[in-house]
């Protein structure tokens, strides 16, 4: 076995970040002016020269450099790396008691049943004073 490693192959890690940015390839092909095809044949090439993978880095938000340093391991070391504290920290605790809000629901629903079956009970003593007359 060899232990020379391959080239990175280009096409790949841009199809990779591309699915990663939740980007279909006619998005990328929009924004770089082409055809999906062409984007196609890009992600399937192992080298691209350095003009087109600057548009390219620039249609994805990325630079040229992380596409070509790309790599799932690396991905997956930064998810890894975040430990559950960080995690939390972006749950919200609410500023108020939910029972509260709970509360406050129904009493705001009972309210509107009692008008409804007011507004019924109107509208069933005009239709019986209609039919009196």
């Amino acid at each position: 076995m060899s232990t020379l490693s391959r080239p990175k192959h280009i096409g790949r890690n841009i199809s990779r970040i591309r699915e990663l940015r939740d980007m279909k390839q006619e998005a990328l092909a929009q924004a770089l002016g082409t055809s999906q095809q062409t984007v196609s044949a890009i992600e399937n090439s192992e080298t691209i020269d350095d003009t087109k993978l600057a548009e390219i880095a620039k249609a994805l938000g990325v630079s040229a450099e992380a596409i070509k340093n790309y790599s799932d391991e690396s991905i997956l070391n930064v998810i890894s790396s975040h430990d559950n504290s960080t995690i939390n920290a972006i749950n919200i605790q609410p500023t108020f008691n939910p029972l509260d809000k709970v509360v406050e629901l129904y009493e705001e629903k009972e309210k509107l049943y009692e008008r409804l079956i007011q507004a019924e009970k109107d509208k069933i003593e005009y239709l019986e004073k209609l039919f009196k007359k």
